[in-house]
Order: C-alpha cells, then sequence, then structure tokens
C-alpha cells in the first residue's frame, strides 16, 4: 500500500487532469468526479499529450458528479470554473472529510472566500497554475507549455500541509514556488489573465500571437496591465513596472496560444468574466481608480452576452 496521500479532482477538465496526472507520477492514488465527461474516461482514463512525455493515466476511482465516495480523500483538489451560480461550497461537500485539505487551481480574485466561510476548519491552500493546457476532446488533454505551480495557505503563510503537497508535485516533475502572500500573487496572475483572456473572446477566439501581433494589440495589453496593476497597489500589493515587459516577453515566447476562455467561448460554454475581470473593475469602483480600458473590454462582454442570450 502506498504511504501517499490520496487525491480527488473535481473538476478534471485540462487543468485538473493534467495536475491529476503529475500526482499520481509522483504515486499517489488519484480519483475524478466528472459530469460530461465520465463515460470517455470511464472507458479510456485520460489522455494527456506533453513535452513532458505521455502523461496518460486511469484514476483509480471515476465518480459521477452526486455519487457517494467511497473514502474522503486527503487532498481534495477544486478546478471547476468560478461562474456565477456555480455553488462551489456544495460541489464539495459530498467529499469533504474531517482531514480533508482543500485545495483551489482556480483562475480569479477573492475566490477562497466562499470556502473559508464554508469550511472555517479546513485548510485551504490556494494555487496559480501558470500552464498553456487544452482540453482537445473528452478526456483528452494538449498540454503545450510551462506548468508551474505558486500555492500557499490562505489568507496567508506557509504551513505542513502546502509542503508536504509542493513535494508531491515536484516528485511529478513540476516546478512549484512556495507563497507567504498567495492573495498577492493571485493580483500578478490578474496581470495576464485580465487582458488577454477577456480580448480573445471579444476577438472571436483569437490566440495569444494574433492578440500581440495586430495593430495596437501590444499596446492595447500593455494599457491595461497597467490598469490592474495600479488597482493591486490600493490594494496593498504595488509591483514594479518591468513586469509589463515580462508578460509580454513571456508571451511571445509561447506558440499561439488559446486560452481557456476563448475555448469556453468557442464551445459556447459560459466564461469566468466576473472572477477574472469584473471583479478587478469592481474593485477599482470601490477605490475610485479609472479603468477605462478594462471597463471597456467588461461593458463589451456584456454587450455579447446580452446578445447571445437573445439568440
Amino acid at each position: 500500500m502506498s504511504d501517499k496521500p490520496s487525491i480527488l479532482i473535481v473538476g478534471a477538465g485540462a487543468i485538473g487532469s493534467f495536475y491529476g496526472a503529475i500526482l499520481k507520477k509522483a504515486g499517489c492514488k488519484v480519483s475524478t468526479v466528472l459530469r460530461s465527461e465520465y463515460d470517455a474516461v470511464k472507458a479510456n482514463g485520460i489522455r494527456i499529450s506533453s513535452p513532458l512525455g505521455d502523461l496518460s493515466y486511469r484514476p483509480d476511482h471515476v465518480y459521477r458528479d452526486g455519487d457517494r465516495p467511497e473514502e474522503t480523500p486527503d487532498y481534495l483538489i477544486l478546478c471547476v470554473k468560478v461562474l456565477p451560480g456555480v455553488d462551489r461550497a456544495a460541489l464539495v461537500r459530498p467529499w469533504m472529510g474531517a482531514n480533508t485539505r482543500l485545495v483551489l487551481i482556480e483562475n480569479g480574485l477573492d475566490i477562497e472566500r466562499e470556502l473559508a466561510d464554508a469550511y472555517p476548519d479546513s485548510p485551504i491552500i490556494s494555487c496559480l497554475a501558470f500552464i498553456a493546457a487544452s482540453r482537445t476532446e473528452p478526456g483528452v488533454v494538449e498540454h503545450k507549455a510551462y506548468g508551474k505551480l505558486v500555492m500557499g495557505r490562505y489568507p496567508e503563510g506557509i504551513d505542513e500541509n502546502c509542503r508536504e503537497l509542493s513535494q508531491l508535485f515536484t516528485d511529478g516533475g513540476i516546478n512549484i514556488d512556495l507563497t507567504e502572500q498567495v492573495v498577492g500573487e493571485r493580483w500578478r496572475k490578474c496581470l495576464w489573465n485580465t487582458p488577454f483572456n477577456p480580448l480573445s473572446v471579444i476577438a472571436n477566439g483569437a490566440d495569444t500571437r494574433t492578440i500581440l501581433d495586430t495593430e495596437g494589440g501590444e499596446q492595447l495589453i500593455r494599457n491595461m496591465i497597467r490598469e490592474v496593476m495600479t488597482v493591486a497597489e490600493a490594494e496593498g500589493y504595488p509591483m514594479d513596472d518591468s513586469v509589463i515587459e515580462q508578460n509580454i516577453e513571456g508571451t511571445r515566447k509561447m506558440p499561439p496560444y488559446k486560452n481557456s476562455m476563448a475555448l469556453d467561448y468557442l464551445n459556447g460554454r459560459p466564461i469566468e468574466r466576473d472572477a477574472v475581470l469584473g471583479n478587478v473593475v469592481a474593485i477599482a469602483e470601490r477605490h475610485g481608480i479609472p479603468v477605462p480600458h478594462l471597463n471597456t473590454v467588461l461593458v463589451t462582454l456584456r454587450m455579447r452576452a446580452n446578445l447571445e442570450n437573445r439568440d
């Protein structure tokens, strides 16, 4: 019997499947909770092509959403989209045991509070994924680049649970940065997500290269990043101007990439508009900070959503 902790992935799309594969490679027992892809994963497992090699694996248990667990996990990793109307606290409730540690690998700002309020006695580890990975068909994932996680205890600090999970991911072959200030790191992640993800939707699913190479595109990205930085500073998380160039250069080094919001839009799925962009604009409004580029993009997304809802 393995002495490694047991893992349950709730929301095994591209991101959840990839990090489940890494923990499986580290020797953990890894199970999944699925909705639409249950039949495909039950029959064929999860297939992942990656620069790291073939990461395909069969989960130890494949549950449907709504099933009862055979056992509660040591770590529950939540990777679902942060969408209006999705009660994440209720979603994980059947799988939470007395000693289960709750891990969030999700985008957005202020996304932990709902779960911290629901499970005040459960440690929460908040993670940010720096990865280019896409689900190409049910149960099939293409990992293109990166994979690093930044993680810390919510709302701050690093505890023994973070250190244990960090070591497991490291054993599986990816880089981990532990941080005492994970909320500040969420702001750093927004520097990329908040401009690129919404713009990809407005531009009908444009990839990163198209966004940057279109006349005026790179400057628009720079302006949006700077607005995010201004709001972050007001929240107590100042950043050096050099991070703007780092985000641009890092994106140019990637293969042309359709981010997760672009793929959700192209496939008719809801997008994480508020978690990624709307919350930044709302915080800016509370501070009285003008964010004209961010606000224009947000309003345009709302217009598009209204048109789609009429169809």
